[in-house]
C-alpha cells in the first residue's frame, strides 16, 4: 500500500512554500521562510472535523519521534482532548504535548489571533531547546481553515473519503492552498461509495501542481509516504536557516 500512496503524490517547483516531492530525495526550498532563525520547523495540520488530523499527527510521531526532536501543539475549543488522545496513546513524552484551548471556533487561534499557539510552541521550545519538527494539529472551518504563516511554515490540510468525493472540488483555502492535501482513509471509499479516481482527479484539478496523497493509516499505520514528505520539509528548512539552536 505504500508504494500506491506515493504513486498519487506529485511535487511543484512554483509554489511559495513547499519543495517538489520526491520520495527519493530531499532538496532546499527555493523561497526559504523568512525571519525564523534557527528555530524549529512548524507544521500546521488541519482540516475537518474527523477527517483524522489527530489520527495523523500521532502516526507522524510514532513514525518520527525516535529520529527527531519532536513536539506537538493541539486545538480544541473547550477541552484538551486530542491532546489526551495523543498522551494515553504514548505516542510522545506527556511534556512533548500542550494543549490549547481556543474558546472559540479553533480557526481563530491558527489564523486571527495566533498568540495562544505561539506562547505554546515558545512553552516547548523553552523544555526542548533543540526541536527539530513541532505539529500544531487543529480543526475549525472546515474546508476553509487555513493556518497564519506566522505560525505555521508549511501547512496539511486533511480530508477523508466519507465526505464524499465532491470533497475536493468544493474547493476552499484549505483544499486549494495547502503545501499537502492528504485524503485519508482510502480503504473506506467503497463502503461509502466515494469514487477515489474522480476524487484524486478533482483534487489534482483544484491544485495544480500543488501535491496530493492518498492514504490509509489502516494499512499503513506509520504514514510512510507523509512522513516522507515531512523529512523533505525540514531537510528545506535547515538548509535554508540552519540547524536549531541549542
Amino acid at each position: 500500500m505504500q508504494a500506491e500512496h506515493r504513486d498519487h503524490v506529485h511535487g511543484s517547483d512554483g509554489h511559495r512554500h513547499p519543495v517538489d516531492f520526491d520520495p527519493t530525495a530531499a532538496g532546499p526550498d527555493p523561497f526559504p521562510p523568512e525571519g525564523v532563525g534557527g528555530r524549529p520547523l512548524r507544521i500546521g495540520i488541519g482540516g475537518p472535523v474527523g477527517s483524522g488530523k489527530t489520527a495523523l499527527t500521532a502516526a507522524l510521531c510514532r513514525t518520527l519521534g525516535e529520529e527527531l526532536e519532536l513536539a506537538v501543539v493541539t486545538n480544541d475549543i473547550y477541552t484538551t482532548e486530542d491532546a489526551d488522545f495523543l498522551r494515553q496513546a504514548g505516542v510522545l513524552e506527556r511534556e512533548r504535548i500542550e494543549a490549547v484551548q481556543t474558546g472559540a471556533c479553533p480557526h481563530t487561534a491558527i489564523r486571527d489571533d495566533i498568540t495562544a499557539n505561539l506562547d505554546a510552541v515558545e512553552r516547548l521550545c523553552e523544555r526542548y531547546s533543540t526541536l527539530d519538527l513541532v505539529l500544531v494539529e487543529s480543526g475549525g472551518d472546515n474546508l476553509t481553515a487555513v493556518f497564519s504563516r506566522g505560525l505555521a511554515d508549511v501547512q496539511v490540510f486533511v480530508v477523508d473519503v466519507a465526505g464524499g468525493d465532491k470533497v475536493p472540488r468544493k474547493g476552499g483555502p484549505g483544499v486549494t492552498t495547502a503545501d499537502l492535501l492528504v485524503i485519508n482513509k482510502v480503504d473506506l471509499a467503497e463502503r461509502v461509495g466515494a469514487d477515489m479516481e474522480v476524487m484524486l482527479a478533482d483534487a489534482h484539478r483544484m491544485r495544480g501542481e500543488l501535491p496530493v496523497l492518498a492514504q490509509s493509516l489502516t494499512d499503513d499505520p506509520a504514514a510512510s509516504a507523509a512522513a516522507d514528505w515531512v523529512r523533505q520539509q525540514l531537510a528545506a528548512h535547515r538548509s535554508a536557516v540552519g540547524p536549531a539552536a541549542g
